[in-house]
């Protein structure tokens, strides 16, 4: 009998660092306590240290989990370091080269951003180990020597290192690391960052590894020596798990999804727990909307491009676009609206919040009445009404509407937008929304979820307790993850089972070993089993749970996947997958019971809210005043500390016994 996983932590401590709020929330012997402060984008840390302060949690005592897209932003906007890249000579221009692919097929003047690396600060070295991990050209004492001369006065603040088939034998990318030692920047080697075939991807993660490594390493150390050093402190990763703080400085490629797979992960168990494995997460922030299909589970993916870079890591299938709460609306020169991808951020942020100088999606929500500024933050944040009134007369103007077509037109707009990605993860890859439920959360999401509900024929929306600080709920759900490969390349007949068990068992070992240093009990690790296989000739592979009968479910898989398999055609395993999970002990979440009679809570006003381009009266309930059991109908408008649900005319909401409000059509 497997033990409960324990945890010597009285008080933990979720956190989500986003562009315009970071979120806490605190899971303690007195239960579950929220809260929100706006995001400092200049200093990060500022703003996690105030939350702290506020809630006057004393940093050494707690358990934090901690998402950030620190290492995004840094990828994304180019503020990474000056980065070297180390390569087999002969390879040194394949970051530019890349793969012979068109993303845009009809795009008759493409362009692509500018290589991560410059010409000048990529170096090649005279060596050579073939597939077979045997040394053809030997790394010599003379050319390491060279190699830290030239790169010596450059600047350089980290260094990629990714020689060709050093995932079999790493003998020279260890040598290049220890020869650049003293240079006084981080060294990040391929063989540790992605051990995997594919020189090309295998080069691009190890680069973006290393161009963030200084900016999330300085930011986490500098954090966590705030934070008292003391206590635990883990990173959120992209695959759902977290890992230690130390680890993600080291390898912060891991981390570049941060935040939203924190979102997927609380939207998923929110699912579960209201009784559906189907669900589509939609996560509605301040700056992006970030939505994920879960047929059951995570959908994993192994690899992603974010800021035209591929990232070849485990990480959450998430598709993100320019559509949140603090989207700019504004007219193009043809005189039509547009809403994103920029955004007003946490400074200035929209108007309502009183600096802010263009109209945004919440401006927009405000002035059609969805947003009560009385109750918006349980009332410690003051909107300013007057200030988006005054402002949207102008795109009213420009777009010859009245100011309230001007702002539904808004909302169109940027639920037109969410709707396409939605149709991305779901039509697009085969899947019939109507199967599924719409979780909705993040500060914006309640606002918009009916109403995208209705444009894909979703059956039902989810809107969990405290929907707004969703992803740092994610992070006090996450177990600690890790993925160990060892590339196989050889003939399924070749692969004996007992070689398969060796490797097994030594990726295993080293799982092991690294979470238990992590100060995981060995009794709370799970391990789980993957072989990828791929048809003689194919250039990408599937991976399946491994066992007896690995074989043949490759063959259902592939035929799943592409429409048909070939069980007549030779098979080779490219390589094995350990995935690791350190089973962290489980947050209890308020649940309630059903009352014997229908609850009729009393709304705590009523207002004129715009729907349908129609002015309707609508009744307005604070939700932790709702009991389980409550049936309200729309048009209604449900206010929380963290975010606001509007009810349109049509639907209906009902809370839960675990306090969810769940939303379907009148019938």
């Amino acid at each position: 009998m497997v033990a409960e996983p324990t945890s010597s932590y009285t008080i933990r401590v979720g956190i989500d660092t986003g562009g315009t709020f970071t979120d806490f929330i605190v899971a303690s012997d007195e239960g579950v306590r929220v809260h929100k402060v706006l995001s400092t984008p200049h200093d990060p840390a500022e703003a996690v240290l105030r939350g702290l302060e506020q809630l006057g949690l004393e940093p050494a005592a707690c358990e934090i989990t901690y998402g950030s897209t620190v290492a995004t932003n840094a990828l994304i906007e180019r503020k990474g370091a000056r980065t070297a890249f180390v390569t087999t000579a002969g390879f040194e221009d394949m970051l530019e080269i890349g793969r012979q692919t068109r993303p845009h097929l009809y795009d008759l003047m493409p362009s692509r951003p500018p290589a991560m690396v410059p010409k000048e600060l990529r170096f090649g070295v005279d060596e050579r180990i073939l597939y077979d991990g045997s040394v053809l050209k030997p790394l010599s004492r003379r050319t390491l020597a060279d190699l830290r001369r030239r790169m010596r006065g450059r600047g350089i603040e980290s260094v990629a290192v990714c020689l060709l088939f050093s995932f079999v034998n790493p003998a020279h990318e260890l040598a290049v690391a220890e020869a650049l030692g003293g240079l006084g920047a981080p060294v990040s080697c391929s063989h540790r960052v992605l051990p995997e075939h594919r020189e090309y991807e295998r080069a691009t993660t190890t680069a973006v590894n290393a161009y963030v490594a200084p900016v999330m390493g300085r930011y986490l150390e500098r954090l966590g020596r705030s934070l008292g050093g003391q206590g635990r402190f883990r990173v959120m990763q992209s695959n759902g798990g977290s890992i230690s703080a130390a680890l993600a400085a080291a390898e912060p490629v891991h981390t570049i999804l941060s935040g939203p797979a924190g979102g997927v992960v609380a939207g998923l168990a929110t699912g579960r727990r209201a009784g559906f494995d189907k669900v589509i997460t939609f996560d509605m922030g301040g700056t992006s909307t970030d939505v994920a299909l879960c047929d059951g589970e995570l959908t994993l993916a192994s690899e992603a491009s974010v800021g035209g870079l591929p990232i070849h890591v485990p990480m959450i299938d998430i598709h993100t676009v320019g559509a949140g709460g603090g989207s700019i609306a504004r007219c193009d020169p043809g005189g039509a609206l547009v809403v994103g991808p920029e955004s007003a951020g946490a400074d200035p942020g929209p108007i309502c919040y009183g600096k802010g100088k263009e109209i945004t999606v919440t401006d927009a929500n405000l002035a059609l009445g969805r947003i009560d500024s009385r109750w918006f933050l349980g009332g410690a944040m003051e909107l300013d009404v007057a200030g988006v009134r005054r402002a949207i007369k102008p795109l009213a103007r420009e777009l010859g509407v009245s100011q309230t077509r001007a702002a539904e037109g808004v909302i169109e707009v940027v639920s037109a937008t969410m709707e396409r990605a939605i149709r991305v993860i779901s039509v697009e890859r085969g899947h019939d929304p109507r199967r599924f439920t719409l979780v909705s959360f993040g500060g914006a999401g309640a606002l918009h979820a009916c109403g995208l509900a209705e444009r894909l024929a979703i059956p039902r929306v989810v809107v969990p307790n405290h929907a707004g600080i969703a992803s740092a709920l994610g992070m006090l759900l996450s177990d600690v993850k890790r993925t160990y490969v060892a590339t196989v390349m050889e003939r399924v007949e070749a692969f004996s089972s007992r070689a398969a068990e060796r490797t097994f068992r030594r990726l295993e070992n080293e799982g092991r070993r690294e979470m238990t240093a992590e100060g995981l009990a060995r009794a709370d690790l799970a391990f789980e089993r993957f072989i990828d296989c791929r048809y003689v000739g194919q250039s990408y592979e599937l991976s399946v749970p491994y066992s007896r009968d690995y074989l043949a479910a490759f063959h259902v898989h592939h035929e799943t996947t592409y429409g048909y398999a070939r069980p007549e055609r030779p098979v080779e395993v490219v390589a094995v997958r350990v995935h690791v999970t350190g089973r962290v002990a489980p947050v209890a979440l308020p649940k309630g019971r059903k009352p014997k009679r229908p609850a009729r809570p009393k709304p705590i006003e009523r207002k004129a809210v715009v729907s349908g381009g129609k002015k309707v009266d609508a009744s307005v309930f604070w939700r932790e005043e709702l009991p389980v059991g409550t049936r309200l109908r729309g048009p209604a408008l449900v206010a929380e500390y963290s975010s606001t649900t509007w009810v349109p005319p049509g639907w209906v909401a009902q809370t839960d016994r675990f306090f969810n409000l769940r939303m379907e059509r009148a019938r």
